[in-house]
């Protein structure tokens, strides 16, 4: 079986917005269950859902898709920000899939599409979030931080919206040895961090644009803060944490989902910022016995 890990699964290209999208399907319609759709983190690519889709195709038909900006598809010198996202998924959804999907993403990809069961229901079948990212009303810097460090931070922001600082410090973030190093930190298993891992990220930094993505993170704009959003969703949620991610506060930010979302299932695994690849067998178990009972209770 880790033969048919070793290659990317053969992809397709959409025109959005007169930019190149690139995206993989896998599996066939299945009848009355749903239809899935994957979206990587900050980074990433469809490439990292690769042991996800060779499983959940047996029983679902399955999407996953670059994000403008990241992996295979077009990197274009725009703001780039969850709402931009978020009309790329839905257009993508409406245009290429044709019917609503359980839309499941990894940290960005999480509240990309967050964004979308939020703000387009339409399109949202149920959502699964995997050490999602993104704001909380809370989640404001506390007032009494140490003035010499909110110094620091204010200097060290300022110097990364120079584009000569932020293109220095893609070229050094985007050395394989040191994704290798990034990856060790927020995967529990150093096993699951493979060759082929690192490759899948480092490819895409050599694309043209890449450096002005990498810089647009620093300057965009922090976007709609998850509570609100939550306020405006119906659909069924899933959440899969990682309680080793280092970046995460997985217990905590569990409680503000619950708070908000009282009507949640939620699971914590062993595993770190990426529990889909780290463990992916347990993530697959857990999203096709979700997804199955939600449709069944639909019905």
């Amino acid at each position: 079986m880790e033969a048919t890990l070793t290659t990317s699964i053969p992809g397709n290209y959409w025109q959005w917005r007169g930019h190149s999208i690139h995206y993989v399907q896998a599996g066939e319609e299945q009848g009355q269950k749903p239809t899935l759709l994957l979206v990587h983190g900050f980074g990433a690519s469809t490439d990292h859902w690769r042991k996800n889709i060779e499983q959940l195709q047996k029983k679902f038909q399955v999407w996953a898709i670059d994000l403008l900006g990241f992996g295979r598809s077009q990197k274009p010198p725009l703001q780039y920000s969850g709402s931009l996202w978020r009309d790329q998924l839905h257009d993508f959804i409406t245009e290429v899939i044709g019917q609503p999907v359980v839309l499941a993403g990894n940290s960005l990809g999480g509240y990309a599409c967050l964004c979308v069961a939020a703000q387009q229901p339409e399109s949202a079948a149920g959502l699964i979030l995997i050490n999602s990212a993104g704001p909380f009303s809370d989640s404001q810097p506390k007032i009494q931080q140490n003035s010499f460090k909110k110094l620091i931070s204010n200097i060290s922001r300022s110097i990364l919206l120079q584009p000569w600082a932020s293109y220095l410090l893609f070229q050094y973030v985007r050395r394989k040895s040191i994704i290798r190093k990034t990856l060790k930190q927020v995967y529990l298993d150093h096993n699951a961090v493979t060759d082929l891992l690192v490759e899948d990220i480092y490819r895409p930094s050599c694309d043209p644009g890449a450096p002005q993505v990498f810089a647009s993170v620093f300057k965009s704009p922090q976007g709609e803060k998850i509570d609100t959003l939550l306020k405006q969703m119906e659909c069924p949620l899933l959440m899969l944490w990682g309680e080793g991610d280092p970046w995460i506060n997985a217990k905590e930010r569990g409680a503000k989902f619950r708070q908000h979302y009282p009507k949640l299932v939620e699971y914590y695994l062993e595993a770190g910022h990426c529990p889909h690849d780290e463990v992916p067998e347990q993530v697959n178990h857990l999203i096709e016995s979700w997804v199955l009972s939600v449709s069944t209770h639909e019905e």
